[in-house]
């Protein structure tokens, strides 16, 4: 099964995500739970933004390869951030860490800035949908 990646001309040339996913019917729905940069024990790994987002990004992908997938299986991200200001300006290393787990593989993507999450020194969520 394979991504079709839609991206109109008219919206300009998106960096590090895709406007559109497209696949074929018949692939399973993961539908992954909001993830949060915390380990085995439930315990927040740290408090700086890019560590928290590198873990939670790797929590999900760990739903994906318990469900037998692989990160580019990924076909949308919603991530909620406590400081959209924070995220811009750490944008770069955040970048790097998606990178190095997810390669080139842009999924669609949102972002959207809460006024917190539910654990009190969380500050970014991920949320996603794969395709298996």
């Amino acid at each position: 099964m394979s991504f079709e990646i839609i991206n109109p001309e008219s919206l300009g040339a998106p960096r590090g995500y895709s406007n559109g996913v497209l696949t074929e019917a018949g692939g399973r729905l993961l539908f992954i739970a909001g993830q949060i940069a915390w380990d085995e024990n439930q315990k927040i790994a740290s408090t700086d933004l890019v560590e928290q987002f590198d873990r939670a990004l790797a929590n999900v992908i760990a739903v994906v390869t318990e469900a037998g997938g692989k990160p580019d299986r990924l076909a949308r991200f919603v991530f909620y951030v406590t400081d959209k200001n924070e995220y811009r300006a750490r944008m770069k290393e955040i970048g790097e860490r998606y990178r190095a787990r997810m390669d080139k593989h842009f999924p669609a993507m949102t972002l959207v800035e809460v006024t917190s999450l539910l654990e009190a020194n969380a500050k970014i969520e991920i949320e996603g949908i794969a395709v298996l």
